[in-house]
């Protein structure tokens, strides 16, 4: 499991400037199939039918509400593209990554 699934996401209510260029490239290549999409990071996941895909969507949001930071999702019949910035600074903090590996992890159970 990705060390960033370890974490815990911290409360990020502004007043801190986003990650780096820099600090984003090792981040992003720690999680597989995840690539900057502007300010944000996405991922499609693939699925096999509709209710693989919404299993995968409840399962996205709860782990989302536990840690309190909730990604955009667009949802199709089998797939769902997951994106996460952190919109109180407008970029990425170290919480997008932490969720990004999280919903990765879902896999592993």
């Amino acid at each position: 499991m990705n060390e960033l699934a370890r974490k815990k996401c911290k409360p990020c209510e502004g007043g801190v400037a986003p990650l780096t260029a820099e600090q984003v490239r090792p981040m992003l290549k720690g999680l597989d199939g995840w690539s900057r999409d502007g300010i944000a990071i996405a991922k499609t996941y693939k699925f096999s039918n509709y209710h693989e895909t919404m299993a995968f969507v409840n399962a996205a949001a709860w782990v989302s509400h536990r840690e309190d930071h909730h990604p955009d999702m667009l949802v199709g019949y089998n797939q769902c593209r997951v994106t996460y910035v952190t919109h109180a600074i407008n970029g990425l903090s170290e919480n997008d990554f932490i969720c990004a590996a999280k919903l990765d992890a879902l896999f592993e159970l």
